[in-house]
């Protein structure tokens, strides 16, 4: 499935698509996930990061990734590829009786050039592109700090919910 758009920014415009990202783009969504890592001072394990992408790299029974790119010659270099990626975006199915079926959470959601209102161009086409889905909420979380982040997604139509995220490793490593 792709879609596609115009970007405008302060200083140009440029045509993206967003695509659904395959097995062939495996490399390339390990490089844009690697610098994203980079920026938000996360660790980066590469072992980790291809074992959780390449079962929703091979079908959608997890979630689905999409690459934001200009639009390209498919059959470019791989460099040339990750030159033309704008940014990524992975979203993964969860279920609950609470919501009333199936839930996404956009898990991850990078773009290398920020401030400039590609976001605000690129989430409508996402949420077309996640039609087919049919999902009943969709969730996200930002970190404490992130401030930026929460207000764009305000921008999107998000709120912030009551309920608290908690978290625990499994399987417990005792």
């Amino acid at each position: 499935m792709e879609s596609g758009g115009i970007l405008s920014t302060d200083h140009c415009t440029i045509d993206f698509t967003l695509r659904r990202a395959g097995t062939e783009d495996g490399t390339l969504v390990t490089g844009l996930i690697e610098e994203f890592y980079q920026l938000g001072q996360h660790e980066f394990d590469p072992t980790q990061v291809e074992q959780a992408l390449r079962p929703l790299l091979v079908s959608d029974e997890f979630g689905v990734v999409y690459l934001i790119e200009r639009p390209t010659d498919t059959t470019s270099q791989t460099n040339q590829r990750m030159d033309n990626a704008i940014g990524y975006v992975v979203v993964t199915w969860g279920y609950s009786i609470e919501s009333g079926g199936r839930e996404g959470l956009i898990d991850e959601f990078y773009l290398r050039r920020r401030g400039a209102g590609l976001g605000s161009q690129v989430f409508p086409e996402l949420l077309r592109a996640l039609a087919f889905c049919q999902l009943k909420v969709l969730f996200l979380e930002t970190e404490l700090a992130n401030g930026a982040a929460r207000r764009f997604y305000q921008r999107q139509g998000f709120v912030e919910d009551d309920s608290i995220w908690m978290s625990k490793v499994y399987p417990p490593s005792n």
